[in-house]
């Protein structure tokens, strides 16, 4: 069970082998903790400590959000016991030959379930720029085939992304000023769905990643970076469309978000410079002797996490000064929680394992058969087609 505590002001507190969600002296839900998989909490989420060692003791993942849905970090659970696992994981990053392999799936797979989606988008809206837009990304299969370098299936991906996202605006019934991906902030409604939903998703393959014991960190698509989650970013490239770009079309084309569902919030001013001063500088003030100037994003923070310099699909706007950022109400963000996860329980047949599972269990699924490929009882990766 996947559990979002999106009430501003709640606690969680634990009663007996239960934990509760309360605001005030209301009980809001009651959480049988031994059901639970991961409890993801957004903006002001009171976890006392009994609560926080309950959950810490049947190995919940516990991630915590910003209040519209920006990643923060989780609780650090136990690690994988399989060492030799992880260290196989590592050994393969030199591995040319392997990554290339995987790559040219992964990026296949992704391109593949973009151009099925596209050509549904075109048999119900009658209109030929998607149509148009799946023979330009279907021709650079060719060039996917050939490739001899990871480096060159990533252009292939940006290209294709670009091309698709382009396109995709032909699947919504109304113009909502979707004209492109565009992140930190998203400008438009569309966006700023995507976003929230690609958050989403993000943590429930790092938690099927997790939950086959694998490393989520060392990976070929995603280039290995300090605290980049290279293999979750890359196991998440065929679910993409799948699960989040098709609910979006959904959510928008179906009426469940309308334009009142979201807001504008204006970017807050600059601080005003700091009046210059003749006396000497304080060297206390800067103990790192200008080295912190390296790293203007701060000296913790997080790399994003990038396939290379720039992800075309993935366009990031965040050091653009002064942009609005559109962001989704209160009413309308527990409405995008509850149909993410009602996605998530949809049926379909496995080909893979020959029988009907839900996108959820195809997550573990995936991730599974990406460890047999590591351990090398599977020589081919398969991603997941949208049919």
């Amino acid at each position: 069970m996947h559990i979002y505590i999106t009430t501003q002001g709640s606690r969680i507190v634990r009663e007996g082998r239960h934990l509760l969600v309360k605001k005030g002296e209301d009980t809001y839900r009651t959480l049988f903790v031994e059901k639970l998989k991961q409890v993801v909490l957004f903006g002001n989420i009171d976890l006392t400590p009994a609560a926080r060692a309950l959950l810490f003791r049947h190995g919940v993942d516990t991630v915590f959000c910003t209040r519209d849905g920006r990643y923060q970090g989780r609780f650090a659970t136990l690690e994988p016991k399989n060492v030799m696992l992880r260290r196989r994981q590592f050994c393969l990053l030199d591995d040319r030959d392997f990554g290339l392999r995987f790559c040219r799936e992964i990026v296949s797979g992704k391109l593949a379930n973009m151009v099925t989606l596209l050509m549904r988008i075109r048999r119900t809206r009658d209109r030929n720029e998607p149509k148009i837009a799946a023979r330009e990304i279907r021709a650079l299969s060719a060039g996917i085939a050939a490739a001899d370098s990871i480096e060159s299936l990533r252009g292939y991906e940006g290209r294709g992304s670009a091309i698709y996202f382009g396109a995709l605006r032909w699947g919504f019934q109304q113009d909502h000023g979707f004209a492109r991906r565009v992140r930190r902030p998203p400008t438009d409604p569309v966006n700023a769905v995507l976003s929230l939903l690609y958050t989403f998703l993000f943590n429930r393959v790092y938690a099927a990643i997790r939950q086959v014991n694998l490393d989520p960190y060392p990976a070929f698509l995603h280039v290995p970076d300090y605290g980049r989650h290279s293999l979750v970013m890359d196991l998440m490239e065929e679910f993409r469309v799948i699960i989040v770009d098709t609910l979006v079309l959904s959510l928008f084309n179906l009426k469940i978000l309308k334009k009142e569902d979201f807001r504008v919030e204006q970017p807050a001013p600059a601080p005003p410079a700091a009046p210059q001063s003749a006396a000497l500088p304080d060297v206390t003030a800067d103990p790192y002797g200008h080295m912190s100037d390296l790293d203007s994003n701060g000296q913790f923070d997080v790399p994003s996490q990038r396939m290379g310099e720039e992800t075309p699909d993935d366009l990031d706007m965040e050091s653009s000064n002064g942009r609005p950022a559109v962001k989704l109400n209160d009413d309308a963000f527990r409405r995008v929680v509850e149909n993410f996860e009602r996605k998530l329980t949809t049926e379909f047949y496995y080909a893979p394992e020959e029988r009907t599972i839900t996108y959820a269990e195809a997550l573990v699924a995936q991730a599974g058969m990406y460890r047999k490929v590591v351990e090398g009882s599977l020589l081919v990766y398969q991603p997941l087609q949208l049919k």
